[in-house]
C-alpha cells in the first residue's frame, strides 16, 4: 500500500505554492495598508529609481500576483478543478491548466524579484522568492509531476 498518493516533488511543489501565496498576501495587504512600506520595514526612498512613490500598485501586484495567484495554482493542482477563463491562458492545451500556471508562477516570482533588483534597495526575503521560483520551474517540469497533468490521463478532469 502506498502512503502518499502523489510523489514527493508534487507535495513540495504544493508547499512551494502555499508558502508563497502566504507571504505574498501577507506582504502585499501591509504595503497597501502602509504605502510607504514601513510594516515591512521597507523605506520609501528604496523606490527612487522605480516609477512608484510609495508602495501601493507594488503591493496590489505583489497581492495578486505572489499572493492570491499561487493559492489559485495550488487549489487547481490538488482538486484538478476545471476553469475556462484560466485554460484560455493555458499554452499547453494537453495540460491541466494549473501545471501551466504553476510553471507561469515560477517565471512571475523570478521576473517580479529581477525587477525588484533592478528598480529598488535590496531586500532580505529576494533570494529566498528566487529561489522558491525556480524550484517551482523544477518540480513542475519533473516527469511524474507533468505525467499527472495530462489531459490524456485519468487525473485531469
Amino acid at each position: 500500500m502506498k502512503l502518499f498518493k502523489y510523489s514527493f516533488f508534487f507535495y513540495l511543489l504544493c508547499f512551494l505554492h502555499i508558502f508563497l501565496g502566504i507571504n505574498g498576501t501577507i506582504g502585499g495587504i501591509l504595503l497597501i495598508l502602509k504605502s510607504d512600506g514601513s510594516l515591512l520595514g521597507m523605506q520609501t526612498g528604496w523606490l527612487i529609481h522605480s516609477p512608484f512613490n510609495n508602495y501601493i500598485i507594488p503591493g496590489l501586484l505583489l497581492f495578486i500576483f505572489l499572493g492570491t495567484l499561487p493559492l489559485l495554482i495550488v487549489s487547481g493542482l490538488v482538486k484538478k478543478m476545471s476553469w475556462q477563463k484560466a485554460d484560455a491562458l493555458n499554452i499547453y492545451k494537453n495540460r491541466h491548466w494549473a501545471w501551466t500556471f504553476s510553471l507561469y508562477e515560477g517565471i512571475i516570482s523570478i521576473t517580479w524579484i529581477t525587477v525588484q533588483l533592478v528598480l529598488t534597495q535590496n531586500f532580505w526575503i529576494q533570494p529566498v522568492i528566487i529561489i522558491i521560483g525556480l524550484l517551482i520551474i523544477i518540480c513542475t517540469m519533473i516527469p511524474g509531476v507533468i505525467k499527472q497533468f495530462e489531459s490524456n490521463g485519468i487525473n485531469v478532469s
